[in-house]
C-alpha cells in the first residue's frame, strides 16, 4: 500500500521501521508530557505483526523524503459492532499544519469502510488538542469507556447508519 500526499509517502510498515516508528511515537508523546509505555499501551508498536497484521489490521508510516515522519494504524475491537480502533495517529512537529493528518484520518476511514467495518473507535488525551479537534471537526462523537490508562477522551464515529 502506497499513498502519495503533497511530499508524503503513506505505506504499509515494514520491520525495519520498527525503532524509528517507536521514536516518532514516544518523541511525541514526550512533546505533550504523557509517557512511552513499552509494556503497556504501547506494546503493540513493538508487536506489529501480532497486534497489528496477525488479527486483520494494518500499520503505516509516513515518509517525507525517505525519512520516517508519522505513523497511523488500525485493528479490529470487540467493543461496539464491526468496530475497529484507530491507533498510533502521531505526527513529529515537523509534518503537522500541512492537512497530513486530516488527509490521514481520511485514508483511514476509506481503508476501514472497504474492509466492511461499521464503527471506528479513538482512544485520546485531551493535551492532544489538535488530535481532539481533528477527530470532533471529522464527525466523531465523545462516549465513554477509555481503556487505556493515559488517555481521557474516547469518541466513535459510525460508517453506516
Amino acid at each position: 500500500m502506497n499513498i502519495q500526499y503533497r511530499d508524503f509517502l503513506i505505506r504499509s510498515w515494514q520491520k525495519g521501521d520498527r525503532s524509528t516508528a517507536a521514536e516518532i511515537i514516544g518523541s511525541v508523546l514526550a512533546d505533550y508530557g504523557l509517557s512511552w509505555e513499552p509494556l503497556g499501551a504501547d506494546r503493540d508498536v513493538l508487536e506489529v505483526e501480532q497486534c497489528y497484521q496477525g488479527v486483520g489490521g494494518e500499520f503505516w508510516v509516513i515518509e517525507q523524503a525517505g525519512k520516517l515522519i508519522g505513523t497511523a494504524a488500525y485493528y479490529p475491537i470487540s467493543r461496539g459492532e464491526k468496530a475497529v480502533e484507530i491507533r498510533k495517529m502521531y505526527l513529529l512537529p515537523e509534518a503537522r499544519g500541512q492537512g497530513l493528518g486530516k488527509f490521514l484520518l481520511q485514508q483511514l476511514e476509506r481503508t476501514i469502510a472497504a474492509h466492511h467495518f461499521d464503527q471506528i473507535w479513538i482512544e485520546t488525551a485531551s493535551v492532544l488538542k489538535e488530535a481532539v479537534q481533528l477527530y470532533e471537526t471529522s464527525g466523531y462523537q465523545p462516549t465513554t469507556g477509555v481503556k487505556t490508562a493515559r488517555c481521557d477522551c474516547v469518541y466513535v464515529k459510525f460508517l453506516k447508519l
